[in-house]
């Protein structure tokens, strides 16, 4: 999938892998092609997967970095030049947008990145996104986190666009905490602004009585895209169990636990395996196992840092008895 005229990954190719079916140039796709790399690099200790690790990083710096307006621009042809006037995107936008989805991608990449190489340049893009995603797209009178925005980072206001997606509000929350760890950057830095975020999603987005987060809902209202998507309880059960490592603040170790249940009786498919894409208010699953943008990236990597932070809250547990509340 590696472009070696052009350099970056291809956004898709056949199945045989000869031939790039849709050749242009996505961050998303970058962000996580830099992610794969480096996640090899530090499990095999092969030097060429780091060398293009560094390769991709600097592409990215000269041809996607917006100096002016922070951030990156997203869009672009197989060579790197601007898609024309017209075109939709690869993420079904136009290709002018900056998307917040994109730059949590490169967040939780360039976190890696800047963690494994110490690159300079890394830091301070870094430090950047870290901005980006606290401030640019968070509107802080509604406390929510917006998606769409223009080059200059002004969010879409139009109501098919003024919506919070619970998903990625809860995943900003410990990619912020992450890279500003990374960063060096104090927990308290940036916590307020996460108790609010992840209130919101609380209030608005959490299913009470059996657990769980909805998908969707307009700004300040109740969720209206009821269905739970596999990768929203995945994020979410981080968020929380980082929300609870930070403050011991027992309701995000009860939001962590009560959606934990949620996905252990409805999400997972103890039969066919994996966990369900989508199950409905009605409790019906629906949703193929694999596919463009579903596999078991999310809900795997979930697994794993839950367990990590369950031992580190365990062995600094406070209380009396030394162990989990």
């Amino acid at each position: 999938m590696w472009d070696e005229q052009y350099g970056g990954f291809y956004w898709e190719v056949d199945s045989s892998g000869r031939c790039a079916t849709k050749p242009g140039k996505h961050l998303y796709a970058q962000a996580f092609g830099l992610y794969a790399l480096l996640e090899y690099a530090r499990a095999s200790g092969d030097a060429s997967a780091m060398s293009l690790a560094q390769q991709l990083f600097s592409l990215l710096e000269h041809t996607a970095h917006d100096a002016k307006y922070r951030g990156y621009r997203e869009c672009f042809r197989r060579d790197w030049s601007q898609l024309p006037d017209g075109t939709i995107s690869y993420m079904n936008v136009d290709p002018s947008l900056k998307l917040m989805n994109t730059h949590l991608h490169l967040a939780e990449a360039i976190t890696q990145y800047c963690f494994l190489t110490g690159d300079p340049l890394a830091r301070v893009r870094l430090n950047e996104l870290i901005f980006v995603l606290s401030n640019f797209v968070v509107n802080k009178a509604a406390t929510i986190c917006t998606d769409k925005h223009s080059h200059d980072w002004k969010p879409l206001r139009e109501p098919h666009n003024d919506r919070v997606s619970y998903g990625h509000q809860l995943e900003n929350i410990w990619i912020l905490i992450e890279a500003c760890r990374v960063a060096d950057l104090p927990d308290d830095h940036l916590l307020d602004l996460y108790r609010k975020l992840f209130d919101y999603a609380l209030i608005y987005g959490f299913d009470q009585r059996a657990g769980g987060f909805y998908n969707t809902g307009p700004c300040k209202q109740m969720a209206d895209q009821r269905d739970k998507i596999w990768w929203v309880q995945a994020e979410s059960m981080v968020s929380a169990l980082w929300m609870y490592e930070l403050t011991r603040e027992r309701r995000y170790f009860d939001c962590f636990l009560q959606t934990l249940d949620w996905i252990m009786k409805y999400q997972i498919d103890w039969n066919g395996g994996d966990w369900h894409a989508r199950i409905s208010e009605a409790r019906k699953a629906s949703g193929d196992k694999a596919g463009a943008w579903k596999s078991p990236y999310h809900n795997g990597r979930a697994m794993i840092q839950c367990l990590e932070l369950l031992s580190t809250i365990n062995s600094t547990a406070s209380d009396s008895t030394g162990h989990l509340p």
